[in-house]
């Protein structure tokens, strides 16, 4: 399996570029490609254009193929570019991704096309898995401008797996993985819970 880190949002809410935003000392970017790394022999970085800031990481970087198609047209030109059959999604802002979760969804839906979890929220299109099955879709919903990439599960021809907040509470009791950094808000929330997480292990050891 692929590892692919969707890297080529605006970042408007946020107001500054949030790839490169720093928590605990190291870049939101940072943080969600090294949980990448440790779990896939291919990583790939999807940009909506060239990022100076890239050149000399391990993982491979594309640009969007069809551009000013958001996360769906980044989707589409990482599984485009993938070498295996399948691939694991996930947007640079999930500062507290987890191998743990990423494996167990892996090990749930291991034949499926889609494999996506469904919490309170709704569905998690950025933090999912895809098979190559999926690229046609892809590339008929962006012809017709239909971005929403959560629309793949209804998609007849295709294996869908969905799973539930507690299939994925065994293996992340508080959904932490799932959390997006958007707004500065987001961010001063996920810095609180980073330090609370640090003085927890402090106390711990």
């Amino acid at each position: 399996m692929t590892g692919l880190l969707l890297a080529g949002g605006k970042s408007r809410r946020m107001g500054q570029d949030k790839r490169f935003l720093e928590l605990g000392g190291r870049t939101l970017l940072e943080r969600s490609l090294t949980v990448l790394e440790g779990l896939f022999d291919e990583v790939i970085i999807s940009v909506a254009e060239p990022l100076p800031e890239l050149k000399g990481l391990r993982a491979r970087v594309v640009t969007d193929l069809i551009p000013d198609c958001a996360t769906l047209g980044g989707l589409y030109s990482g599984l485009s570019s993938a070498s295996h059959p399948r691939l694991f999604a996930a947007a640079c802002d999930m500062p507290f991704l987890a191998d743990s979760v990423i494996r167990r969804m892996a090990d749930l839906g291991r034949s499926a096309d889609v494999v996506m979890v469904r919490l309170a929220n709704g569905l998690q299109p950025m933090h999912a898995i895809y098979s190559k099955a999926c690229l046609p879709h892809l590339e008929r919903m962006l012809h017709a401008k239909n971005l929403r990439v959560q629309d793949l599960v209804s998609v007849s021809d295709l294996s869908v797996k969905i799973l539930s907040e507690e299939a994925i509470r065994e293996a992340d009791p508080q959904l932490l993985s799932f959390l997006n950094v958007n707004r500065p808000v987001d961010l001063e929330f996920a810095r609180k819970l980073f330090a609370g997480k640090q003085g927890a292990a402090h106390e711990g050891s």
